[in-house]
This record gives C-alpha cells, structure tokens and sequence, in this order.
C-alpha cells in the first residue's frame, strides 16, 4: 500500500500538488478486533460534548482530534470487512477491498459504501458451475470452512445450481471453526456415502483444504474425489505438501492477476535501515530471516541475532505476494476518484481548494465508481452498480508426470468459461475425463424416470412396443400406421405387403388351377368337336357348356385373388367371386330338379311335365344366375370397390415384424354374402340329388351329380372353419386366400371329374359306344326306370347293358315323336 502511495504522490499527472497519506491498523484478521480499531478512524468526525467538562481556569476543554479519514482501504477477510463496512457506511466513509469476495457484500442497500477490486464469490460460483457444466458432471457435493468465506460461496453456487439446473448437489458439509479430533475423517466417510458424487466443490480455507486432503489420504481415497477448489485454494503450494497424489486433478481458480515487477525490485530493495515507517518490518524481519534484533526481539530463543544486512531474496526466498496487484488498484482507484472530484470541484485550483476541505463520502462514491482505468496488472479497473469489479479468473489444474508437479494454466474466465479440455489430465498422463454423474445417461429409445427429489437420478425405461422416444423424458405412441424406428427415436411407416406370385401359398393354388383350367379347356374342345354325337347331345350340350363355363370360372377367380390389389382387381374379385359356383350350382340345380319332376310326374301320368326343353333349363339356369349377378350390382352402387391397407391383421408383438397388408374392401361378411347364394344353390341341388338317389342306375345322371354334391358339401364343411378359425393369426391372408382359391378348384375337380371325364374318355377312347339306340316312348321309358328301381340296384347290370334316357330334343307331351339314346355310361341333361 506504501509503495503504491509513493507512486501516486511522484506521479506529476494523478493528483498534483496534493500528498496522499495512510493511517494503517491491523485487523489480526478477527472482525471483532477489527471493529475496535476502525473507530479510530471515526472519532474525527464524532463530535463530543464538553459542556460539563472545565478545565481548572475554567475555560472548555480543547480535545485533540485524529486527522480525519476520506476513504478506507480494506480489509481482506470478508467477515472483518462486513463488519468494518457497517461502522463506515453509518460516518458515509467509502471502503475498497482488495481481497474480500463474499457474495453478500454485493448486497448495495446493506453496505453501499463498499466496494472491491476483485470480484465476489458468486461469480466465482459461477465460474465454478461453468466448470462443472462443461466437464459434463452433474451430482457434486459442497464443502465449506464455516465462516462468513465459505458459507457464502457454497451458499451462491447452490443458488446458481438451482437457477440453472443441471447440476444437483448430492451432499452440502460444513468444516467447524474448531474441529473435533477425527473431523475430517467423518467428513470423507459421508462424502463417500454417495459415492457416485465424486466431485467435491470447495470453499474452505487454506489449512482445512490440507486436512481434508490428508484424511482423504488416509482413508485410501487417492484418485476418487474430484476437488474444484476457490480461491483460497488457488495455485498455493502449502496445501498439497505431502499429499500430491490425493490432490492430482484438482481444479482450482484464482482471481487473474499480475507478477507486478517494480514491487518485486522496490521490496527487495527494503532494509531496518529504509523502511521505518512499517511499524511491522521488524517483525516481519526476524521472521523472514529467521534470527533475532537486539534484547527486545520478537522471536525469543532465535539461534542468531540479526545483522541488519540481511537481503531480501538473497539471504530468504522470496515470491510476490498474490494479492500486491489488488491492493495498488484499490489505492489507485481511491486515487482517480480523488482526482475526478478535484478536478469537478477544484478546477484550475493547485492544491486542495475549500470545497474539498470537508469532502463529502457520498459524493467521492459516485466518483470510486465511475472510475475506469489500467490496473498495475494492465486490465481495466471498474466498478458495477455494486462496487463490484468485474470476475476475471485463471484456472488452474494440479499435474503431475515422470519428474515434475505443478499447477497448470487450463483456462480462463471473464463472465464465461474459455477451458482447454486438451490440456486436463486426471492422473499421471491419463487425459480421459472421469465422471461424476449420479446416473448415467439413457440410450437412445429410453426415456428418463427422474426420481423424486433428485432430478440428476433416475431410472431409464425402454419404450416398449410401438411407442418410441417423443423426449428426454416420455415415450409416445407410434400413429396406428407407423412403427418406432430401429433406435425408437422417431416412426416410420410399416412396410405393405401383399401375396406374392412366388409365396408358397401363392405356388400352390395357381398351380391346381392351372391344371384346372387346362382339363376344362380340354373338356370343353372334346365337346366342341364331337357336339353332334350322341353321348354330347345326350349330356344336354348347353347345360354342359354353361356348367363347363362355371367350372371354368372356379378356377380363374384364383388368378384374382393373388393378383396385386387395385380397384379393376378388386372389381372382378367382386363380380367373379360368387359366379363360378353360382353358374355351377345353378346348372346342376336345375338339372337334378328336371329329374325329379320327370319321374314325379311319370308316377302320376304320361304327360311329360313342363320347362324340361334345353331353352328352358337355359332360361331357368340364367334366372338363378341374374339373382347372383343383381346383388353384385347392388354392392357396387352401395359400396364401390377400392383398396385399402390393413395394419391390424400383422400388427405384432414385435413392432419389427409389424405389416401392412394391402387388401380389396371385401370384408368377411361381404365374402360369405358373395359366395352364400352359391352354397344355398349347392344345398338346394344337394337336397333334389337326395330326392332323386332313387332313380334307376344312373338315369339321367342322378347319382354322379348327388356324389358330387355331397363331396362339394363336405369340402365348403371344412372350408368355414379353417377360413373364420384362423382371423386372428398373423398368416391370415396367406391362409385364408389359400384356403379360399383350393376350395373353390376342388369344388369345380369334383364336378369335372364325376360329370364329364367318364363322358370324355368314352369320346376318345371307345368311339364305338358313341352310338344312337333304338327308340322308346316316354311312357315306356318311365315304367321301365320305375319298374327296374323297384326291382334292382342300379350297379348290378353287367357293363354294355341298354340303359334308357330320355332324349334331349323332348318338347311336347306326346311320345311318338320322341328319340331315346343309350350310352355307355353315366348320362347328364
């Protein structure tokens, strides 16, 4: 303070023709003594009453006051500070700091006199927090020294945690003033109750931060605990003597400061002999040279007895005092807002001018902060609307390798953290960061549980089935026609599928039908080109063809039924569907039910019954068929066709397994709507080809046609079950489009092979009962078939027997005119 007083008055520029002066006290660092010593610097302006007081000529008392104080310049410790602040702010005495960092001396309705040249602990907090930010920790404990230094810092990083989030603080201990003999190896004990909060935040003074360190060393804690220290810490060797490795990695700040090397030559160049004036040279001599100044010596029992030649840094080590810069910018700021109010009010005027006689403390505040200069470090020295100055910090990491240790410059902070993570290294050349979490961050598709109270911990949870990861904390359901992506942090659509050519389900329908489709085509060009024999025109060649045509249909819908689904596909399914069997059925039905009248009527008269011609049964077969093609029309005008995709019938367990299956509108319902006019044709024939069972031998086909059906019976029996049985399966659409197209091709099998390939292998291979017989009336023929009924079975006749029919061209009631045919085998209408 002296040798930046001494800069001050030789400066011609700051201050001229005025001397500053010092009136220097010792705090002993204790608040309560520093409250007694600083009412020495207001008694000059405490007025005392003399009234009752004479002297022994009777005249009043003089009283003898001190000089009278203008500012203050101190103190370092906060606590002595705070209490010298609240004397001095009552007398309106301005006061600087230069080492004081409580965050509540920012407080400016409490201590509005006060300011300071180093900033306050809450941006020291805050450098710290940015620290712990940006090394990715987010679960640290506090440790504070009690005391106004180190209640307040913890207090002001808390704060900020909370402001912020982010970081949680897993546990907050306090060091008493006066520990308790194994205080410390408690306090490492419950900092290892929560184990994963390996970083520690420290505000606590010089010797706690050794006793922590040394007890963490005992307890086998070396390279756990993860220190972030303040200040107090700093760059200061004393604390990490012989405890190097507990405290390699610490992270330590300290406010940004300067070597200031014409103090280093000015306080080299002090002697016994230069330097009166410092009532505690002396001292400080003996105890910096370790020896003794004559009989009244401070240091009692010293070896040697001090020379006064002694030289400071030759004959002691000697290293600048960290706080030299802070205490010259605190008397120079002093100074400029002395010269700004000189110059308001004294300008033009050498010296001291009457309006500054009694200066006015108010007054030189509002100058202490406007003041804006370069500090002896070379940074600005300002002050906010607090007194604070800006927080300018170098931070600090404890290293070690091979052969040296030391403190290494990482980073800096001036109201935002500039850290050189490149630069860190944990243990001996180990750079990867260690952790200080109190849970470890989710994996994608997880979401947090924060647990109460904590939010730093929780527990992840997979979003399961179709839900993926909405946010850091919730997982949402997919829409119905998404699934959650491969890492669940969004949706994608679900692939559409439909029955491919090349599926097995697909292979093996197409390939009955195509055989199908070949021995009807067959069929068919055997009975075109023998259309006018008389096994063909006694099979009834236009009911032959229409029943053909519907056998051929059967088996076509199958190629519908696995094309790719589009309206022009979906359209046909709907027309086609039910038309195959409807032309089918509707064919036999009306055959089986000419038969039955036939002979119902031949038991009663001669007269053959009516609509037995070829023209009628066509009439009649097309009536049934335009019942089947009329609702189709309807369904068309109520519900026209289209495509649509079903996300439900493969939606599984396993989103990844998940389907759309592209399908025609055609639901369950409107399939058995579709096909049941059919099957009521089918057991209507079915009921008639029971009725007509009784009719001798085969007449007319009675019984391959009553065979037929009731084989068709049992296959659409066996077709409901397994078709409705397996809606809820995953396969269903291959299952029950198989199930359907296989039905319908072994109901058209059947009928193609009990009705006409016993007729197509007499055509091709014995031409020679391809023959006309002789002629029969009707009467004739019906007694003769009611007789043989009534006698014989119809498979006992040896093989070639005359069987009778009658003739197709029938067309009146007369039977002379009428032609009987007999044939080999089986016969149809």
């Amino acid at each position: 303070m002296m040798f930046a007083i001494d800069l001050i008055n030789k400066d011609p520029e700051l201050l001229p023709n005025i001397t500053l002066g010092a009136r220097i006290l010792d705090t002993c660092s204790r608040d309560t003594y520093a409250l007694e010593q600083s009412l020495t610097f207001v008694q000059a302006l405490i007025e005392k009453d003399g009234s009752d007081v004479r002297c022994a000529n009777g005249d009043p008392p003089i009283f003898a006051k001190p000089d009278k104080i203008v500012g203050v310049i101190g103190a370092a410790a906060s606590s002595v500070s705070i209490m010298v602040a609240n004397i001095l702010r009552l007398f309106k005495i301005p006061q600087i700091s230069y080492a004081s960092t409580a965050p509540e001396l920012s407080d400016n309705t409490r201590y509005d006199f006060f300011s300071r040249v180093v900033p306050p602990d809450s941006y020291q907090a805050q450098a710290m927090m940015d620290i712990v930010t940006a090394l990715g920790w987010n679960y640290v404990s506090t440790l504070a020294s009690e005391g106004n230094y180190g209640e307040s810092g913890v207090e002001a990083f808390v704060q900020i945690s909370r402001e912020m989030g982010g970081v949680c603080i897993a546990q907050s201990l306090k060091i008493p003033r006066e520990p308790k003999p194994g205080e410390f190896d408690k306090i490492v004990m419950r900092l290892l109750e929560t184990s994963n909060a390996r970083a520690v935040i420290m505000f606590a003074n010089e010797d706690d931060i050794r006793r922590i360190l040394d007890a963490a060393k005992r307890n086998n804690q070396t390279g756990h605990f993860l220190w972030v220290a303040s200040d107090s810490w700093g760059s200061k060797i004393s604390p990490v003597i012989g405890q190097e490795k507990v405290a390699e990695g610490a992270v330590t700040i300290m406010p940004k400061r300067a070597s200031v090397d014409a103090f280093d030559r000015y306080f080299r160049s002090r002697s016994l002999s230069n330097n009166r004036r410092n009532v505690w040279f002396a001292e400080f001599w003996e105890e910096n040279f370790g020896c003794k100044l004559g009989m009244h010596g401070k240091r009692p029992g010293s070896p040697k007895k001090c020379t006064g030649l002694e030289k400071v840094g030759r004959d002691s080590g000697y290293e600048q005092e960290g706080k030299v810069q802070f205490v010259m910018d605190a008397v120079y700021a002093m100074a400029h807002a002395l010269h700004r109010m000189h110059r308001e009010l004294c300008y033009g005027y050498p010296g001291l001018c009457p309006k500054m006689a009694n200066i006015d403390g108010k007054e030189l505040l509002s100058h202490i902060r406007a003041v804006n200069f370069n500090g002896s470090a070379g940074t600005p020295v300002v002050f906010n609307e607090n007194g604070d100055a800006p927080g300018r910090y170098d931070i600090f990491q404890y290293q070690s390798n091979r052969t040296t240790r030391g403190y290494r410059v990482i980073g800096t902070w001036t109201n935002k953290l500039d850290i050189k993570m490149g630069l860190m290294q944990w243990r001996a050349s180990d750079r990867s960061l260690p952790a200080s979490v109190c849970s470890v961050p989710c994996r994608m598709g997880e979401r947090k549980k924060i647990v109460k109270g904590v939010p730093c911990c929780w527990h992840c949870e997979r979003c399961e089935g179709y839900h993926f990861q909405a946010s850091e904390f919730s997982c949402e359901l997919c829409p119905y026609e998404q699934r959650p992506d491969a890492n669940r942090t969004g949706c994608q659509d679900i692939p559409i599928i439909k029955l491919e050519w090349h599926s097995p389900w697909a292979v093996i329908p197409v390939f009955i039908s195509m055989l199908g489709i070949v021995a009807t085509t067959f069929v068919i060009v055997t009975f075109v080109r023998h259309n006018d024999t008389p096994i063909v025109r006694a099979s009834g060649r236009e009911m032959s063809y229409v029943l053909l045509t519907g056998i051929f249909l059967c088996y076509a819908i199958t190629f519908l039924m696995i094309a790719a689904p589009d309206v022009g596909v979906c359209s046909f399914r709907r027309i086609f569907l039910g038309l195959g069997m409807c032309f089918s059925y509707a064919a036999l039905l009306t055959k089986t039910n000419r038969i039955h009248r036939i002979f119902e009527q031949g038991k009663k008269s001669v007269t053959a019954p009516r609509f037995i011609s070829p023209a009628s049964q066509l009439v009649i077969t097309f009536s049934l068929i335009s019942v089947q093609l009329l609702g189709v029309f309807v369904w068309f005008v109520v519900d026209p066709p289209h495509t649509f995709v079903d996300y439900g019938e493969q939606r599984t367990q396993d989103p990844a397994a998940a389907r759309g299956v592209l399908k025609c509108d055609i639901s369950d319902l409107s399939l058995i709507c579709s096909l049941g006019y059919s099957i009521l044709l089918m057991v209507t024939c079915t009921v008639y080809a029971i009725k007509t069972r009784g009719v001798p031998e085969t007449f007319n086909e009675a019984k391959p046609i009553g065979f037929t059906m009731y084989t068709t019976c049992i296959i659409w029996l066996a077709f409901i079950p397994i078709f409705f049985g397996t809606a809820q399966s995953a396969e269903r659409m291959y299952i029950q489009t198989t199930t359907l197209t296989i039905s319908l091709s072994l109901s058209a099998s059947v009928s193609l092979g009990m009705l006409y390939m016993p007729k197509v292998y007499v055509i091709i291979f014995h031409p020679e009962q391809n023959v006309p017989k002789r002629k029969r009336s009707f009467k004739a023929i019906v007694t003769a078939a009611t007789m043989s009924g009534k006698l014989q079975k119809g498979g006992d006749r040896p093989n070639g027997e005359v069987k009778t029919e009658l003739c197709e061209s029938m067309e009146t009631n007369t039977s002379s005119t009428k032609t009987t045919y007999v044939s080999y085998s089986n016969h149809a209408i």
